[in-house]
């Protein structure tokens, strides 16, 4: 296969520098998205377990920003800055994401919703800028498992969510 070819070598260009995340949630597409785009939901269920988040400033439209601080179960606090690059309701989500503007360490993630019968299939793609990068993350602030408890708090939060909104 050439170097141009469809999709493929990219994604080999860029395997050592990425994390990809995924799960299924038993809520429509809509409201998975919609998680995403009104700061009255983020900070109901943004972050890994034990962590909460204080929303300083949200523009959700493309170049746009989220400014926030994570604050972490043991009092520390981090400060995060995402700035919007794409944004295709309900399919698509691409953002760039770091300590602040101008951040060099700052990477992107692509996040895509597919409907999966009745629920919907959510893929989180992060593209690090180095492989170390990607490593440190990994390692030191153990970037999967916390993508993974985030993406479980989406779906307990969007879950209720759907299930009240049944109910009405």
């Amino acid at each position: 296969m050439s170097a141009t070819g469809r999709g493929g070598p990219a994604q080999f260009a860029t395997a050592d520098r990425e994390i990809v995340i995924s799960r299924v949630i038993d809520a429509p597409r809509e409201l998975v998205f919609e998680a995403f785009t009104e700061v009255r939901h983020l900070s109901r269920w943004w972050g890994p377990e034990g962590f909460t988040t204080t929303t300083r400033s949200f523009e959700f439209r493309v170049g746009g920003e989220w400014n926030f601080v994570m604050h972490g179960p043991d009092g520390t606090d981090y400060t995060e800055w995402i700035s919007w690059n794409e944004i295709a309701p309900p399919e698509r989500i691409a953002l760039l994401h770091g300590e602040s503007r101008g951040d060099p360490n700052a990477f992107e993630s692509v996040l895509t919703f597919e409907p999966d019968g009745a629920a919907t299939r959510i893929e989180m793609r992060t593209v690090f800028p180095t492989k170390e990068l990607r490593d440190e993350v990994v390692e030191k602030y153990h970037a999967i498992e916390g993508g993974q408890q985030t993406l479980s708090k989406l779906a307990a939060y969007v879950t209720e969510v759907a299930r009240l909104g049944a109910e009405d």
